[in-house]
């Protein structure tokens, strides 16, 4: 791994796709709520179990976490203590995940396939920096960012689901 100087940390280039993805999510949060007109019902998160609510917390910690080593620069010492606790994160959402089954109750559903495949990706993606492979690691790392999150997240937002009910119920 090469070092990076701290003045090339910040590149106009990283700032301007920071900024833009700040400007994104605000327009969103701002459509979003004019849309359906009221706040969040954070009652309904409250009265959730501690499992769910430990689920929620990591999957919120990778997402900001992985968005920052996304955009953050490469081979830093930096980008390997957020990359660690990227990895404690998405493990924890993923095992997390075992011990809520309310799509299918009381069964696996179809997403839990998704929580094992995280499992056995996170070490594949470890393995892969460690024995050189920078890009399998990168394209590991982002396609469980991608999938693991973004993808499965999104689906916890389809109606009849506890965050369609939070945020638009």
């Amino acid at each position: 791994m090469t070092a990076v100087s701290p003045a090339s940390a910040y590149t106009p280039r990283r700032l301007l796709l920071l900024a833009a993805v700040a400007l994104v999510a605000g327009a969103g949060a701002v459509l979003i709520s004019q849309r359906f007109g009221h706040a969040p019902d954070w009652g309904l998160l409250a009265r959730q179990g501690w499992v769910l609510k430990l689920h929620i917390a990591a999957a919120l910690t990778a997402l900001a976490l992985g968005t920052v080593q996304l955009i953050g620069v490469k081979g830093t010492a930096a980008h390997r203590v957020i990359g660690w606790s990227w990895v404690v994160a998405m493990a924890t959402v993923a095992i997390s995940s075992f011990f809520i089954r309310t799509i299918n109750p009381g069964s696996f559903s179809l997403i839990h396939l998704l929580s094992g495949w995280t499992l056995i990706a996170l070490p594949m993606g470890i393995w892969h920096v460690r024995s050189g492979r920078i890009g399998s690691h990168g394209r590991t790392m982002a396609a469980l960012f991608v999938g693991g999150l973004l993808i499965a997240g999104a689906f916890t937002f389809l109606p009849g689901r506890l965050m369609w009910a939070v945020f638009f119920g």
